[in-house]
């Protein structure tokens, strides 16, 4: 839709592929849509759900059996991004590396896009 043709809008690492593909199994879903809300100390929040069937405005990212569907109004703020699973000694979950934000709030959960009005 928004991305470059032939070239998937987000990409994920093995380890998120991974974590991905165990959720869809563990949850009986046909993947996870990725969105994002307004919200949050930085104005913008990711959101993440487990869905059913595929929205057919959804971008879709399938690799090595995870399926991932980009809500169409979260498409623009996406391109380019990263997903990874980092677990750690205190804390597991996904991370987003994405070009597009200009500001993540302290404790990661909420971002402000490049060019995007503050919440």
């Amino acid at each position: 839709m928004f991305g470059i043709p032939g070239k998937a809008a987000v990409t994920l690492t093995p380890a998120a592929t991974r974590q991905i593909a165990r959720l869809m199994e563990r949850q009986g879903s046909s993947g996870l849509r990725i969105g994002v809300k307004k919200g949050g100390c930085a104005g913008m929040e990711y959101t993440m759900d487990y869905v059913s069937s595929v929205n057919p405005l959804d971008e879709v990212v399938e690799q090595d059996g995870a399926r991932v569907m980009i809500a169409p109004m979260a498409q623009m703020f996406l391109i380019g991004t990263e997903i990874d699973y980092e677990a750690g000694l205190l804390e597991a979950g996904f991370k987003f590396r994405n070009p597009n934000v200009a500001e993540a709030c302290g404790c990661g959960e909420s971002i402000k896009f490049k060019d995007a009005p503050a919440a």
